[in-house]
């Protein structure tokens, strides 16, 4: 059955690999997963969808202001494979003002929870298009995800509208499998917990950061799993390169970080500023990106799947803001993991209007 999980993530790579690139992990997956065709399984197909009760094409939900859809409902045991949805609001920014959360088995509180833009890699409020292995958006505004999310008694999936308008039409399409025996006890669980700095606070200091005491924060995570992977969008606040700051993995209480980086580009494994070119590509990718200016807009994201960072007690994962964090732009990121339970609280949600996109001039 683990191997069956693990086909679930492996499933999507195929669709990595387009004509602007192809990296090993998507070209390397398509034997296996060829050869996995002639193997039985042993889980059911489920679909919870939006699809029309009555049999007519009405195949949507409406989500009113202050109201909450729930998107699956389903006892496990259980993996969702795909989310796909695709909204229809007049509202700006309402991909900043709906919420998603996932609740696994028993949780008070939920392991994921972003705005649902943001989950989607969409921080600034705005569509655009993209390829990767775990989070793709198609044409026109189609939100995927291919995340593997195992649950063993029970999963909740849910949308809530923390806007002012009516959201006319919300589709989704939730994949998942359905087994009749219980998944591997140490089955680990899909996390995702949003965050933002707007501003971040810019440091004075010699220009030297050795303990990343101010870094912007990813995320904190207590228990044992693996880190997978980030998205990040940028809002500069200022003239000038946003990206001198290294990335910093403290690993199971460490003062210092085991893991230190090169700079933001780096880290999203592009070079010299991005090359001021957007690319998309199965594991990293830049799909926005502006001129060195204020007001420009800036979206990234690297995914671990070739080797996810590992912890056994706790992981705190940060970035500089600029070098030695001396800048003062809006970060907003979503950060994604696989932990055992419980997990450790996350930071409360922003109000929703502090979440929207608004350029704060340097002083």
């Amino acid at each position: 059955m683990r191997k069956l999980i693990f086909v679930a993530l492996a499933a999507v790579m195929t669709a990595a690999a387009s004509a602007s690139g192809q990296d090993l992990t998507s070209l390397s997956s398509q034997a296996g997963l060829l050869e996995a065709l002639t193997e039985p399984q042993d889980y059911v197909q489920k679909r919870s969808s939006s699809y029309d009760r009555t049999g007519g094409n009405a195949d949507y939900r409406e989500l009113a202001p202050g109201g909450t859809l729930t998107l699956l409902d389903a006892a496990g045991p259980g993996v969702v494979t795909h989310v796909w949805v695709t909204i229809a609001s007049p509202e700006r920014f309402h991909l900043k003002k709906l919420v998603l959360r996932m609740v696994w088995d028993d949780e008070s509180t939920p392991s994921v929870e972003a705005p649902i833009g943001d989950f989607f890699g969409q921080g600034l409020g705005d569509y655009f298009l993209y390829q990767s292995v775990p989070l793709a958006v198609g044409a026109d505004k189609a939100l995927n995800s291919f995340f593997p999310m195992p649950f063993q008694k029970h999963a909740r999936i849910t949308v809530s509208n923390e806007g002012h308008d009516k959201v006319d039409a919300f589709y989704f399409n939730i994949d998942y499998r359905a087994y009749a025996k219980p998944l591997p006890a140490d089955t680990l669980y899909f996390h995702a917990q949003y965050r933002q700095g707007a501003p971040c606070k810019a440091i004075v200091s010699d220009g030297k950061n050795l303990t990343g005491e101010n870094n912007y924060v990813w995320m904190e995570a207590t228990g044992r799993g693996h880190f997978v992977g980030v998205t990040m969008s940028v809002l500069e606040n200022a003239d000038g390169w946003w990206g001198e700051g290294d990335d910093m993995f403290f690993i199971d209480g460490e003062k210092l970080p085991s893991i230190n980086g090169t700079g933001t580009e780096d880290y999203f494994l592009g070079a010299w500023d991005f090359g001021g070119k957007p690319f998309a590509y199965g594991l990293f990718g830049a799909p926005v990106v502006g001129p060195e200016r204020a007001g420009s807009r800036w979206s990234v994201y690297r995914f671990h799947l070739d080797s996810p960072i590992t912890f056994t007690q706790s992981l705190r994962a940060t970035i500089e803001h600029g070098h030695a964090d001396d800048r003062a732009d809006n970060y907003y990121s979503v950060a994604y993991w696989y932990q055992t339970e419980p997990h450790a609280a996350f930071p409360p949600l922003p109000p929703v209007e502090d979440r929207l996109p608004r350029l704060h001039p340097a002083e």
